[in-house]
C-alpha cells in the first residue's frame, strides 16, 4: 500500500491496492475555489456517474474535489480497472477548468526513446525523422486543461527531473528548441506500482512524488462495492441505453456478487456490452446463456470455490457430497475446462453447469 507521510489530507474509503492515481492542480483556481465552472454538457462524466450510490466513496471523492480547487494535489488508488481515469476525468469536469482539454498519454505503451518527444515536443530538425514544422507535446496541448500521465511509475528518472520542473516553473521548453513555453495545467498521474516504495529503492524521484502527494483518496474495487447490484444495473442501464427496460437473472446476479472481478468495472462493463451484443431482437434480460465460454468457466471455477468453502450438510460420505467432490476433481483435472470436464463426467455441459449452480446454491443457504 503507498505510505501517506506528508499528504496535506487523506481520505481513505477502504483498504486496497496499488493503483494511484495523482492530480495536481495548478493556479488556474482561485484560492477559495469561488469560480464558478460552466454548465455540464450532455455525455460528459460526473463524480456520481464514478462513485455511484457509495456513500464513503463519495465523500472522499467530493473532499478531492475540494482540494483540487484549492491547489491542492490529490493521490486516487485502486486496483487496475477500478475507474482511476473515469475518476479523473470527473474530477476534471468538477473543476474550474472544465471545458477545456484532457489530454491523456500512457507512459508504458511508448518506448522510452519516444516518449520525451511525446510529452514535451520538438521543433523542426531537432532529431532525424522530426516532422517538418515540429509538433506539439501532451504539455503544450494541454494548456489550460487537464494532462493524464498513465503508468507514471515507468517513467524514467531524467523524464522524472524535467517534469518535475514543469510543475515548478509552469513552462516546457521543447526538444531541440531554446524557446521557454509558459503553460498552465493540472497533472493527473496513474500507476499500478508502489511509488513509495519505489522512493526507497531509488527508481522514482523522491521530490516528484512528494509534489504529487496530497489529498488521498482510496477507489474500492468492484467486488467490495457495497451496493453491488445497483452499480450493476446503472452500469447496464449506461451500455443498453434509457427506455430498453433490460434486467438481469436473479441467480446470475448472486453469481455475479460472488465473483471476484480481477478487473472490475472495467472487465464488467466488457461483460455487459458482450452480453448486449449476443441479445436477439426482442430478448430482455441477461442470463447465463449470453455469457462467453470463457468468462462463464472463470464463474463456474469461483462457483465450485465457493462449494470447497462450504461443504454440502449431511456425512461427508452422503451423496451429495460426494457428487460435488467428484465434480471438483474433474474440474481440476481438466485444468477448468467445462467441456472436456462434462466428458470426463459422461454429462451434457448445461448439465454441469446445472449442477455446479444447484451445489453453490444450497451451499450458499447453509
Amino acid at each position: 500500500m503507498l505510505a501517506q507521510s506528508s499528504p496535506i489530507d487523506t481520505v481513505a474509503t477502504r483498504s486496497g491496492p496499488q493503483k494511484v492515481v495523482a492530480v495536481y492542480p495548478t493556479s488556474h483556481s482561485t484560492r477559495q475555489g469561488t469560480q464558478t465552472p460552466p454548465a455540464r454538457q450532455q455525455g460528459e462524466i460526473s463524480l456520481s456517474d464514478v462513485t455511484f450510490d457509495d456513500t464513503e466513496f463519495t465523500r472522499a471523492a467530493r473532499r478531492g474535489a475540494k482540494g483540487l480547487n484549492h491547489q491542492i494535489p490529490l493521490l486516487l488508488m485502486g486496483e487496475t480497472g477500478s475507474g482511476k481515469e473515469a475518476l479523473a476525468r470527473a474530477l476534471h469536469q468538477e473543476s474550474n477548468r472544465r471545458g477545456q482539454a484532457f489530454v491523456a498519454l500512457n507512459c508504458a505503451a511508448i518506448p522510452e526513446g519516444l516518449i520525451e518527444s511525446e510529452l514535451f515536443g520538438y521543433s523542426e530538425g531537432a532529431f532525424t525523422g522530426a516532422r517538418r514544422g515540429g509538433m506539439q507535446g501532451k504539455v503544450q496541448q494541454a494548456d489550460k486543461g487537464t494532462l493524464f500521465l498513465d503508468e507514471i511509475g515507468d517513467m524514467p528518472l531524467d523524464l522524472q527531473a524535467r517534469l518535475l520542473r514543469v510543475l515548478q516553473d509552469r513552462c516546457v521548453t521543447p526538444l531541440g528548441s531554446g524557446k521557454v513555453i509558459p503553460v498552465d495545467i493540472t497533472v493527473v498521474c496513474a500507476t499500478h506500482r508502489d511509488l513509495k516504495q519505489m522512493v526507497a529503492d531509488g527508481t522514482f524521484r523522491e521530490d516528484l512524488y512528494y509534489r504529487l502527494n496530497g489529498v488521498a483518496i482510496r477507489i474500492p474495487p468492484l467486488r467490495d462495492r457495497r451496493n453491488f447490484p445497483a452499480f450493476v444495473e446503472h452500469m447496464l442501464l449506461a451500455e443498453a441505453g434509457d427506455g430498453h427496460g433490460m434486467t438481469i437473472d436473479a441467480e446470475l446476479m448472486k453469481c455475479w456478487q460472488r465473483y471476484r472481478w480481477p478487473g472490475n468495472v472495467r472487465q464488467l462493463q466488457t461483460v455487459i456490452k458482450t452480453c448486449i451484443a449476443f441479445m436477439e431482437e426482442g430478448d430482455s434480460e441477461i442470463t447465463d446463456d449470453l455469457l462467453t465460454e470463457e468468462f462463464r468457466e472463470e464463474l463456474s471455477l469461483a462457483s465450485l470455490d465457493n462449494v470447497s468453502c462450504h461443504p454440502a450438510s449431511g456425512s461427508p460420505n452422503s451423496l451429495k457430497s460426494a457428487e460435488v467432490e467428484l465434480i471438483k476433481r474433474a474440474m481440476v483435472d481438466s485444468g477448468g475446462n467445462i467441456s472436456a470436464a462434462a466428458v470426463a463426467l459422461g454429462i451434457s455441459r448445461a448439465t454441469l453447469y446445472r449442477r455446479l449452480q444447484n451445489a453453490d446454491r444450497g451451499s450458499n443457504s447453509e
